[in-house]
């Protein structure tokens, strides 16, 4: 199962619908993006360990699976972007989506243009321009080009939507961030009640880089990195 390469990359389209398939796989060529589509989980998987995407559109409601545990499985061994496209429009199912790693949650049904427009940024979040390689504050370094952190020399594993969070808190230090703040500009989402999936990994930051005073709690105003 694989997919010739294009000029745009290739997306992962996992739909079990095949009208919302086509009428997105459309759209996207038409964006120059090659698109494999699949209509399962297990073929998914399988399409994952054999070509190389950069970017994922899933539907939640899958004929073999739940579409949050392909999300898991996604983000527990890559940092591959994950949009999550379902009819499925309650706020657990958003939050425990984000929480899992999704970059982004649209709801059906939607617009094709705005899908589109919604991966673009996603790609955008994802594959930054840096300007500024390396980052140092204290004993924490962090550099954009290989995505890597380290605390006093010692390498720290983090996800994709952990490194985005820590390095936007490092490019404004002693600037206090609004949780709707850090979610519309580390995430690119705005909705009500959303803000919980940025405590949480923020709470994943203190613990893996075990520098409490690093990022610090403004009462009533959100967080704040040491400056």
């Amino acid at each position: 199962m694989t997919v010739a390469a294009t000029r745009g990359g290739t997306i992962l389209l996992v739909e079990d619908e095949e009208d919302i398939a086509t009428l997105v796989r459309t759209y996207l060529e038409r964006e120059g993006f090659g698109v494999m589509w699949v209509s399962r989980c297990a073929d998914a998987l399988l399409a994952l360990e054999q070509n190389e995407f950069r970017l994922a559109i899933l539907d939640l409601q899958l004929p073999d699976a739940d579409g949050l545990d392909l999300c898991r499985a996604i983000r527990d061994s890559s940092s591959l972007p994950v949009v999550i496209v379902t009819a499925r429009d309650e706020e657990i199912d958003r939050i425990v989506g984000l929480e899992l790693g999704a970059d982004d949650y649209v709801t059906k049904p939607f617009s094709p243009r705005e899908l589109v427009a919604r991966v673009r940024a996603v790609l955008r979040r994802a594959e930054p321009e840096e300007t500024q390689d390396a980052v140092v504050t204290g004993d924490i370094a962090l550099e954009h080009d290989g995505r890597t952190v380290s605390v006093a020399g010692r390498p720290i594993e983090l996800t994709g939507r952990e490194f985005d969070l820590l390095a936007y808190f490092l490019a404004h230090p002693g600037t206090v961030m609004s949780r709707e703040r850090l979610l519309e500009r580390v995430w690119g989402l705005s909705f009500p009640g959303g803000t919980r999936t940025v405590d949480v990994h923020v709470a994943q930051l203190r613990r893996k880089l075990d520098r409490p005073d690093l990022i610090r709690t403004v009462r009533g105003s959100g967080y704040k990195a040491a400056a």
